[in-house]
């Protein structure tokens, strides 16, 4: 990668849709280099799929909380994972260190809806422990990395 590649994803991080030509406008370089590099970006898997951002609060989705899962025992944890994944509401899973073992991304509609998923994960066999935090406000939401020109190896 490099500057233009970290331009190019730039323009797309902003608009996926954004076609080559006003991409191409935008860093002085032809269409067909910026589709040959989009191209190559893909094919490197630093592009991993094109998506769309729903506004969740929109949707009626007005509460956001993180849940904190500790479990007895690592044997529990693929139960858990498949658990996880096939859950609509947990729209994030991080396996972490220190006290607790993952961080759920939690968005619904009510706290009783919150509370119904919350038993529904302490009712998974293994889990052990919970500890939730509700958000009041999200200060800053970015859905994918920014590099910068230093980030590049030279």
């Amino acid at each position: 990668m490099d500057k233009v590649d970290i331009q190019i994803l730039d323009c797309l991080k902003k608009n996926s849709r954004e076609n080559a030509s006003v991409i191409g406008n935008k860093i002085n370089m032809s269409v067909s280099a910026v589709i040959e590099r989009i191209k190559k970006l893909e094919k490197n898997g630093i592009i991993k799929q094109y998506s769309i951002i729903l506004d969740s609060k929109m949707m009626g989705m007005d509460v956001l909380a993180f849940i904190w899962v500790g479990m007895e025992h690592p044997k529990y944890n693929n139960d858990f994972m498949n658990f996880v994944k096939h859950h609509n509401r947990i729209v994030e899973c991080h396996y972490i260190t220190g006290d607790f073992d993952y961080l759920l991304k939690v968005n619904t509609d009510t706290t009783q809806s919150l509370e119904i998923i919350l038993n529904e994960i302490k009712s998974v066999g293994g889990v052990s422990l919970t500890r939730t935090l509700v958000v009041l406000s999200t200060v800053k939401e970015d859905f994918s990395v920014t590099l910068n020109e230093g980030d590049i190896e030279q």
